[in-house]
């Protein structure tokens, strides 16, 4: 039998590249293979259509095993990550009765969230009151003024309970960075504030106390390659100036947790946690840290679902992207992973929400089993080159952020911001041309759903509190698809419910396709659509239009049927409503000088133009 497996494939001679090569060259018929195959990616690397070994020949990846330094294939040996649950608090009691119940349904990492004016010993102990800290992660946030009476707080109660301190895991979220990237504030005593954090954390030596939120940058729409490589400077930054107060570099880096968020692009994630690890790995191993093991080179990894690509129109997609999101982080090997309920964007979760999105990763677990298999994206020719490819670009970011003095420097000339938002201004572009789609939203849009009545609360921006005045630039916490629910919940509020009529005449398939596009198109805006099998002559399909009532008359047909037709048509309509061609004909010059304006076309800018038709309506943003 083994003889046999041997020889399965002996009849099929090995193809080199260059005979593929020309076999796709012929295929193209001429057709440049860079133009058509290649894959320009935003991230600053081009992606060929096809790899094969040895394109990943002499890759530090290929060499190594999980949990060998560098770490690219995972800091353990399994992928058993932890299932984490966050809880924002406002009463410690409830939220005690809650994190209990869930310790039953298969969560292993708990997240408390609260005020700091809530960090009290009462409220604590009645928060972990049953909780086994031996046996649960448990990460808290609250206000960075508050990080370091919390964690005196939280190490006097363990020790009360007579937990064993160094078998108690878990994290308190300090970050020294939040005050300029999310505030606009200085924070030039962060030094001393991180060192007073570190110092007061030796009571937990199993605890991470330094954050570095990267998902920050994420849910700000970062691009991937951005994410990882201020990623890598934040951190840098925070050994770097510890060092130097005196703390050694294997001791800081022990206390550094890395909260990444998951965004849309599957295999680009995928790549971006297993570079991740291995770039942080070969920063520190740079300290020459005192260790022999090297475990101060293995990243803690948190990841979260992205919030830059929730949406609030059908929100039940959210279900679909965080559940690729969540897959795409275990498959990488990421410590841990909380999945964002779907109805965040508009409402506080609640039970029904939550507990489908703590089942999407049991369901990875239990029923897919990717626990069960440690980097299986290893060797994968296609994960194994982005890794590197994505690895070089975020290198070489983090290298510039060295250069121009760090990442504190950074933040403070408002660089890393500024090209954030530079970066989510571009993707939000790409929206709006349908580059980039978000289903429900900018594309396929439920016609009939209406949102403004179910929203509850206000998620667009991280809380601003605080008296300061802001001096520095700050992220754009703002959603991909912010501008377009804005557009449609305008349309709503407004109460004119502006109906979109389809015109629909001569050749059957292409009056079709374009009567579903201009559906799509101007649904978006929530806009009533009313379609039509076809109409014999133009006028017909007028009159029928504006006994509809229709602000809006789309004629859908072919482009050699629009020469004799659209101007019939829009002499027909003589201004009782907005006449749009569905297209963009040979014929448009000519259909432009008889005062024929408004095209849709997959050319076509979706916001804007949707924009510029509510403003005719009157119907204000």
């Amino acid at each position: 039998m083994a003889d046999l497996k041997e020889k399965l494939f002996s009849e099929f001679p090995p193809i080199s590249k260059e005979e593929w090569m020309a076999k796709i060259t012929a295929d193209l018929k001429g057709a440049p293979f860079e133009k058509k195959l290649v894959w320009k990616t935003s991230e600053g690397f081009d992606v060929s259509p096809f790899y094969r070994t040895e394109d990943i020949e002499g890759m530090k990846s290929i060499s190594s095993l999980p949990g060998e330094f560098p770490f690219v294939r995972g800091t353990k040996k399994d992928n058993d990550w932890k299932v984490r649950q966050n809880i924002d608090i406002a009463d410690f009691k409830t939220a005690n009765t809650k994190a209990l119940d869930l310790l039953q349904k298969g969560i292993t990492s708990l997240g408390f969230h609260f005020k700091g004016d809530d960090v009290t010993p009462e409220n604590i102990a009645t928060l972990l009151q049953g909780i086994y800290p031996e046996c649960v992660e448990l990460n808290f946030k609250t206000c960075n003024n508050k990080a370091e009476t919390l964690i005196h707080i939280l190490s006097n109660y363990l020790k009360g309970t007579g937990a064993d301190l160094n078998k108690c895991f878990g994290s308190v979220d300090y970050n020294p960075f939040k005050k300029p990237l999310v505030k606009g504030l200085t924070a030039d005593n962060w030094v001393e504030q991180t060192a007073a954090i570190l110092r007061a954390s030796e009571a937990l030596p199993a605890y991470k106390v330094i954050a570095v939120d990267a998902c920050l940058l994420s849910d700000a729409g970062a691009y991937i390659s951005q994410e990882l490589g201020y990623a890598l400077a934040w951190g840098n930054e925070i050994i770097a100036k510890l060092s130097d107060a005196g703390f050694t570099a294997g001791s800081i880096a022990k206390k550094i947790k890395f909260n990444f968020g998951i965004g849309a692009n599957y295999f680009m994630e995928i790549a971006k946690f297993r570079a991740a690890r291995w770039l942080w790995a070969e920063i520190v191993a740079a300290y020459q840290p005192e260790e022999t093991c090297r475990c101060a080179s293995k990243m803690a990894l948190h990841a979260q679902t992205s919030w830059w690509n929730q949406t609030i129109y059908d929100a039940h997609v959210n279900l679909l992207r965080t559940q690729t999101e969540a897959m795409s982080a275990a498959i990488a090997g990421v410590d841990s992973i909380a999945v964002s309920p779907f109805d965040e964007t508009y409402q506080t979760p609640d039970e029904f929400s939550e507990r489908i999105a703590r089942n999407q990763q049991l369901l990875l677990k239990e029923e897919c089993h990717f626990d069960k298999v440690t980097d299986p994206s290893a060797g994968s020719y296609y994960i194994e080159v982005l890794t590197h490819s994505l690895a070089g670009v975020a290198w070489k970011l983090f290298l510039e952020a060295e250069d121009k003095g760090g990442f504190y420097a950074l933040i403070t000339s408002g660089e890393v911001q500024n090209a954030v938002n530079a970066s989510s201004a571009i993707r939000k572009k790409a929206i709006a041309t349908r580059r980039e789609i978000l289903l429900g939203t900018n594309q396929y849009p439920n016609f009939t759903e209406v949102a403004a009545v179910k929203i509850k609360n206000d998620n667009n921006s991280c809380c601003n509190c605080g008296a300061e005045k802001a001096t520095l630039p700050t992220l754009d916490f703002s959603r991909g698809a912010s501008q377009f629910e804005a557009l449609r919940l305008s349309t709503e509020k407004s109460g004119k419910a502006p109906k979109a009529f389809m015109l629909t005449i001569g050749n059957l398939a292409m009056r079709l396709a374009r009567s579903q596009f201009s559906s799509n198109f101007f649904a978006c805006a929530g806009y009533k659509i009313i379609d039509n099998l076809g109409f014999d002559t133009v006028e017909a399909g007028v009159e029928a239009a504006v006994n509809a009532g229709a602000e809006v008359v789309v004629l859908c047909s072919s482009d050699d049927e629009y020469a004799l037709l659209a101007i019939p048509a829009y002499k027909a309509l003589a201004g009782r409503a907005e006449f749009v061609v569905a297209g963009a004909p040979a014929c448009t010059d000519e259909l432009k000088a008889e005062g024929i304006t408004n095209f849709v076309n997959v050319k076509s800018n979706v916001l804007e133009t949707l924009k510029a038709f509510n403003a005719k309506l009157g119907i204000e943003l």
